[in-house]
């Protein structure tokens, strides 16, 4: 199906479960699936002044849709990302490295303004949930009733969208001639992967992967910003950022492995779990990898005899 035959059936769709719908509370408003949801910007008013109706009314399954009938457009992204890398290195490997550093800039400035307004939408409702639910609620409930619907919904699919345009930091490190290492290229290709099937999966861990990524990366690309434009204050260290990333993974880790639990010791057969192990499994794959790796860029960076040397090669940096 393309995406205006599924927004089609979703527009029926909604108008007839709204159609029988007789909830009398206004927060509590029924998805094109027919799923309840609290509508975050309805429950918390002073926070819902900042929503616009295109925020609150988007139907995310119509892409959600999309995504599942076509599983080889990340594929497809991540094989020319890869033959990209290649062929940009072997054409740069004998001429000067460029200067694209007012470009590096507007870049890393737009990606940190674009993580910071995710970040903000996205915790709230995610704290929210941390307060309001129990810990068996938060990791195997629909997450379309949980946070992927309407407002913080929107944003959570833009996160996963988001994917695709930050493969172009590899760009900046390839015309710049800097080493490209694989703590990079692996973690661009896996989070695609893994953000697209998770999300077309529809995994209940997804809203808390977001969120602490979207925080991470409005901390991250906005160090980038100041490093590229020079205006980095000394007491703005990296390693910082890098205490921020593993503090991510261990959350990830952390939250698989309650996931696991959940899918093989819940007994609740009126409202099973939704962890699906094929998914959880790639996720614990994924985040104990990232975790060993960038425990050891932490450690080569910052306790080895070199650490010093690199952290002076900040101010060369990007």
């Amino acid at each position: 199906k393309n995406i205006l035959s599924i927004w089609i059936e979703r527009k029926m769709a909604s108008f007839f479960y709204h159609a029988e719908s007789i909830e009398t509370d206004p927060c509590i408003r029924l998805n094109s699936d027919g799923i309840k949801y609290e509508e975050f910007s309805c429950m918390y008013p002073t926070f819902g002044k900042t929503y616009s109706s295109y925020e609150i009314d988007f139907d995310v399954l119509v892409i959600r849709d999309w995504m599942r009938e076509n599983p080889a457009v990340p594929v497809t992204a991540v094989t020319l990302y890869i033959i990209l890398i290649v062929a940009g290195r072997s054409y740069m490997s004998n001429k000067p490295a460029g200067n694209w550093r007012k470009s590096l800039a507007i870049w890393n400035f737009g990606l940190s303004l674009f993580s910071w307004i995710g970040f903000i939408r996205c915790f709230p409702h995610i704290l929210h949930n941390l307060v309001t639910f129990s810990t068996r609620d938060l990791i195997c409930n629909d997450p379309e009733a949980m946070y992927g619907s309407g407002s913080t919904g929107f944003w959570m699919q833009l996160f996963i969208l988001s994917k695709f345009p930050e493969l172009l930091d590899t760009f900046f490190i390839v015309i710049h001639k800097k080493p490209l290492l694989l703590l990079h290229w692996y973690h661009h290709i896996t989070v695609l992967l893994y953000c697209w099937q998770s999300y077309a999966a529809s995994t209940p861990t997804g809203g808390f992967f977001a969120c602490m990524n979207y925080g991470v990366h409005a901390i991250m690309y906005g160090y980038y910003f100041l490093m590229s434009i020079r205006m980095k204050p000394k007491w703005l260290n990296a390693l910082f950022i890098t205490v921020a990333q593993i503090s991510q993974m261990v959350l990830g880790v952390t939250l698989t492995l309650l996931g696991f639990y959940y899918y093989l010791f819940d007994k609740n057969l009126e409202n099973p779990c939704w962890i699906k192990s094929e998914n959880n499994v790639a996720a614990f794959i994924m985040y104990g990898s990232y975790l060993l790796l960038f425990l050891q860029f932490f450690f080569q960076r910052y306790w080895t005899v070199k650490a010093a040397k690199n952290i002076n090669s900040d101010k060369k940096n990007i």
